[in-house]
């Protein structure tokens, strides 16, 4: 602003002195964003820029600042908050860089000291009025009575004039440096707000002949300034050059005559952060500069040139109040405001443990389905020589098994304290697991009506669908899933999350989808492939006895489809671990489904009624037909 550049000039005059035969010059840089940091790793003094990032010497080696970090201001808020032992705050803040980097800093030291954060909330100036509604509500509701508000001036203006008749009482605001000293945020309709509002601000300061000097600054002190003359026409509504609008400017006018920011002597807080900024360079300047015997008496080098000179060559006590008895606290109390909470504690955590009681039937049933596939697989292995086994295609209904197996194992993973491993894992083997399954299931259904038209006279059709060519369609219907969770892992995987919102008492674990795209896409294809197994199956139900196989196909399926069916709706509307009891549900109840319907009629025939087990038995219940 001009006043920072009328200060630099003054300052520069000041201290001509010390430095004789060098002349001090001025470089202006305005905001703190991002792009400054890159200015800061070059050189400069600033006197706001407070972010604790540009400590960082490593990085920013010739930058300075007469203002202290964020993470001083940080520390003290918590030192005032410790002190009238205020443990339970929230905390509004601008998604600006200077706003978001000290609530993250105010967050990681807050927990050391024990001191409890309800909520966080970012607030922007673009907010709808749908955002502004839900952040008054939470400010209102909260229990918490002390509200941290994080964010600049612009800012905090903006948020103040959104918040004013939303009937917010009550509260201890505590204020960033940035606009707790603005007088001219104080309002009538905001007393109900910010009265009783407290922060850390810069130091007032008297800095002996500013007032004078600023005040008898004429356009003719710095005749090439443009900025100069175009205050100086703003300020006395006259114009340099000839207007019939307004009258000419003589650059006589007296300031004195003028109230406005400019001619305000009242507080030189950042103002003399300016000051000291050009004081510091122009005393290290002045130290680097002194040359006694060929060498500098305060770096104890050689003596240097002035220039040759690089910026990188220019290099408490515990928390008190005095007197509390005159403050007037938020919601116009007398007496200091009290946090609900004490103490900090944990809210606890939720998640489908092994060791409760869900958890752990859940795992015996998946141990159960385990042990009877097993079991099953033992069975058909022992009388892999039997013709019902031959019938039904041992090679598929080994595959079946193994891939049953699997689908039973991977419903352990949903169960457990969500990891990122265990999120990524859990969808996708239950996706790959159960393609391979109904491709199996499929390539049986598909064997059925082939070997069934085999029979008919001068049929070949099932030299078009022989072992190589079931083999290779379970492969190519299995690949398809795996493309589909590869690109899942890839653009937007499952991850470990701690969902606060569902309940206000308790923290969800739970494993976050990524993309939602990718889930239902994973469970899509696995329908896709189970209702052309069922209509499959369906079609091939009323073959003769000896091809049977397709009615329990039929069955299995269309349990499997219900399970799955029935899963959308409770997996939608089921809340925190119970959204993972429902898909391990859905899991177990397809696979004993798939297990039951298909592979248990068969074991009942080998085992208790092995006289039915022979080619003969079977081959006697073909129908002859006829053309």
């Amino acid at each position: 602003s001009l006043t920072y550049i009328i200060i630099l000039s003054f300052c520069t005059y000041t201290y001509s002195k010390l430095l004789p035969g060098m002349t001090l010059g001025y470089r202006l840089y305005n905001g703190c964003g991002s792009e400054n940091l890159v200015r800061a790793a070059v050189e400069a003094v600033s006197h706001l820029s407070t972010c604790a990032c540009l400590s960082d010497k490593k990085l920013y080696p010739t930058f300075f600042r007469t203002v202290p970090s964020d993470r001083f201001q940080i520390i003290a808020l918590l030192k005032l908050m410790e002190y009238f032992d205020w443990r339970w705050v929230g905390i509004i803040h601008s998604p600006s860089m200077y706003a978001t980097q000290a609530t993250t800093e105010f967050i990681k030291e807050a927990k050391k000291e024990g001191i409890c954060v309800e909520y966080m909330k970012s607030f922007s100036r673009s907010s709808t009025t749908s955002d502004s509604i839900t952040t008054a509500e939470i400010i209102r509701s909260s229990s918490s009575k002390v509200v941290l508000l994080f964010m600049s001036l612009s800012y905090t203006k903006a948020f103040l004039k959104i918040m004013e008749g939303r009937n917010i009482t009550g509260k201890q605001w505590l204020g960033s440096e940035s606009w707790i000293t603005q007088t001219d945020l104080a309002s009538a309709t905001r007393k109900s707000i910010l009265q009783g509002a407290m922060g850390f601000a810069i130091p007032e300061a008297s800095i002996p002949g500013l007032a004078e000097f600023l005040l008898n600054l004429k356009p003719s002190d710095e005749p090439e300034s443009a900025m100069i003359r175009a205050f100086w026409e703003d300020v006395f509504h006259c114009s340099f050059t000839p207007s019939n609008t307004s009258a000419m400017c003589n650059g006589t006018e007296d300031l004195r005559t003028i109230s406005n920011d400019y001619t305000d002597m009242t507080e030189f807080r950042a103002v003399n952060n300016v000051y000291k900024a050009v004081y510091a360079v122009a005393h290290a300047l002045h130290a680097l500069l002194q040359c006694r015997n060929a060498s500098n008496p305060t770096t104890g080098k050689q003596c240097v040139n002035m220039k040759d000179i690089q910026p990188k060559q220019v290099k408490g006590k515990n928390f008190k109040l005095n007197d509390i008895t005159k403050i007037i606290w938020g919601g116009n109390h007398v007496e200091v405001r009290r946090a609900l909470k004490d103490q900090c504690l944990p809210k606890p955590t939720e998640y489908l443990s092994y060791k409760e009681i869900m958890g752990a039937l859940l795992t015996i049933f998946c141990c159960l389905g385990v042990f009877l596939s097993l079991l099953t697989s033992i069975i058909f292995l022992v009388h892999k020589e039997t013709p019902i086994v031959k019938a039904n295609n041992s090679e598929l209904s080994f595959l079946l098994l193994f891939s049953l197996k699997l689908c039973f194992l991977c419903s352990l993973t949903f169960i457990g304290r969500p990891s990122d491993w265990s999120c990524m894992l859990r969808h996708t083997a239950f996706g790959i697991t159960f393609v391979l399954c109904i491709s199996c299931v499929l390539g049986k259904t598909i064997v059925v009506l082939m070997a069934f038209r085999a029979t008919l006279p001068g049929s070949n059709v099932m030299k078009w669908f022989g072992p190589p060519q079931q083999r290779l369609s379970v492969l190519a219907f299995t690949l398809v899933q795996v493309v589909i969770c590869i690109l899942w892992l890839t653009i937007n995987p499952p991850f470990p999350n701690r969902n606060m919102n569902y309940y206000k008492e308790k923290i969800i674990l739970e494993c976050a989808l990524g993309s939602a795209i990718g889930f239902w896409a994973v469970l899509g294809y696995i329908g896709l492939l189970a209702l052309m197994c069922f209509i499959l199956a369906f079609l091939a139900r009323k073959l003769p006895d000896s091809f049977n196989e397709a009615k329990f196909i039929t069955f299995s399926m269309l349990i499997f489809c219900a399970v799955w069916i029935t899963f959308i709706p409770a997996y939608v509307s089921s809340p925190g671990k119970f959204t993972v009891a429902v898909e391990i549900f859905a899991i177990l109840a397809s696979s004993f489904g798939l297990l039951i319907c298909i592979f248990v009629p068969k074991c009942y025939i080998m085992i208790f009624k092995p006289e039915q087990n022979s080619k003969k038995h079977m081959m006697g219940k073909i129908p002859s037909r006829t053309l």
